[in-house]
């Protein structure tokens, strides 16, 4: 029998202030939350939420 590997959960980290980055072209948008220090915390991007082509440039998609 496989060993099974152990997987690491994520930690949830509570922050009460952060920056929030937006980055936005004519093809996409970006978004960034980083802590006080710049770190980046999460991100998401149109195409990474589904939007292909040129459903990404679109109000709705930021």
């Amino acid at each position: 029998m496989a060993t099974q590997k152990k997987i690491k959960k994520k930690e949830k980290k509570n922050i009460s202030v952060g920056i929030v980055h937006i980055f936005a072209s004519f093809n996409n948008t970006i978004i960034t939350f980083a802590d006080l220090q710049g770190n980046t915390l999460s991100w998401a991007s149109a195409g990474k939420c589904g939007f292909k082509g040129a459903r990404k440039s679109t109000p709705f998609a930021a």
